[in-house]
């Protein structure tokens, strides 16, 4: 994972930390929301763990993220309401199919 570091003393944001994983994905393809939280953890320097005190949070900025039209949350390969989804989702670029 490439994360441009706009200020190079702070860690990325969640937001643009799931940003930059879809992204890098492509259009094609989605992401898991831990591969968000373990990036997001990595990148703050914490252990090996820490990755999971940061799942609700990237349930949280993902669904921000989808109200401002940058990500889709997907269930079951299908676009997901952001405010009524449960169980296991991914994350990915808009796409036009």
């Amino acid at each position: 994972m490439t994360i441009s570091a706009e200020n190079a003393e702070s860690p990325p944001s969640l937001e643009g930390t799931i940003f930059t994983l879809c992204n890098e994905a492509g259009i094609a393809r989605t992401i898991c929301p831990t591969d968000a939280a373990q990036a997001y953890a990595a990148a703050r320097g914490e252990d090996s763990l820490g990755w999971r005190s940061h799942l609700s949070k990237v349930r949280g900025a993902a669904i921000r993220l989808a109200e401002a039209g940058r990500i889709v949350i997907y269930r079951k390969g299908k676009p997901a309401d952001p405010h009524d989804f449960r169980g296991v989702y991914r994350l990915g670029l808009p796409r036009s199919d």
